[in-house]
């Protein structure tokens, strides 16, 4: 009888797991975004209106969410 957990361990063991971002380059990705967010939110603060809202808070927000989990992972805190 066979185990249907254990057939799909043994067929994950054939194709290890290989990450888009490589741990060498979290610390310079995470560094990058962060710093393009505070540029960004910067230029946001200043010139605040219902255009620049999609064009300039969102992806500001979205570069600082993914920047500080990178950052928080290139540094070694694991969440």
């Amino acid at each position: 009888m066979s185990n249907p957990l254990l057939d799909v361990w043994e067929a994950a063991s054939a194709s290890p797991f290989h990450p888009i971002v490589s741990k060498d380059n979290e610390f310079v990705l995470g560094f990058s975004l962060l710093l393009f967010s505070l540029f960004i939110g910067g230029v946001f603060s200043l010139n605040r209106s219902f255009i620049n809202l999609p064009l300039l808070g969102v992806p500001a927000s979205i570069a600082f969410g993914f920047g500080s989990v990178l950052m928080i992972c290139a540094v070694g805190v694991y969440v």
